[in-house]
């Protein structure tokens, strides 16, 4: 994979370009797991203490405490590969929408893609062509949208 100086968010190998629009996640699904299984084992062995000493409630919250954890855990875990994949190789424009483990999928004719921002200066940027159309860029900064923009509209002319 060769970053080119022109784009700031593609990658260019040969003729096909990619923009790999991802969720910013500081923490990996297994340092997830870690940290959740460490809070599990250090919270249920301070309820265990009290449960030891009468105070046979503390166990039970602690038990819900963790189920609400480890269930706000998952919706993160859903939505962390959450992801925008554009790709231009030859004649089309391939367009990957993933949010909470659906695929959306979305093929262009080169040729005909129109890109547009959105009327307001935070919407997103909309690909479309013969009546299809998909929105992207949900994971740029909001003031970086044009830019991708201008990127998608050079890759597409510059074929």
């Amino acid at each position: 994979m060769v970053t080119n100086p022109v784009f700031r968010f593609a990658t260019v190998r040969g003729q096909e370009v990619d923009w790999l629009l991802r969720r910013n996640c500081s923490a990996t699904p297994m340092q997830v797991v870690g940290m959740y299984l460490s809070l599990c084992a250090v919270s249920l062995a301070i309820a265990t203490g009290f449960w030891l000493q009468g105070a046979k409630l503390v166990l039970a919250f602690a038990g819900a405490e963790l189920v609400a954890v480890g269930a706000a855990l998952l919706v993160y875990a859903r939505h962390a590969t959450d992801g925008e994949t554009i790709r231009l190789a030859g004649q089309q424009l391939v367009v990957e929408l993933e949010n909470g483990g659906r695929m959306q999928r979305s093929e262009f004719r080169r040729e005909w893609v129109r890109v547009e921002p959105g009327a307001a200066d935070n919407s997103l940027i909309e690909l479309s062509a013969h009546g299809k159309s998909v929105r992207v860029g949900r994971y740029v900064r909001p003031e970086l949208r044009p830019l991708l923009a201008r990127e998608i509209r050079l890759a597409l002319r510059s074929g």
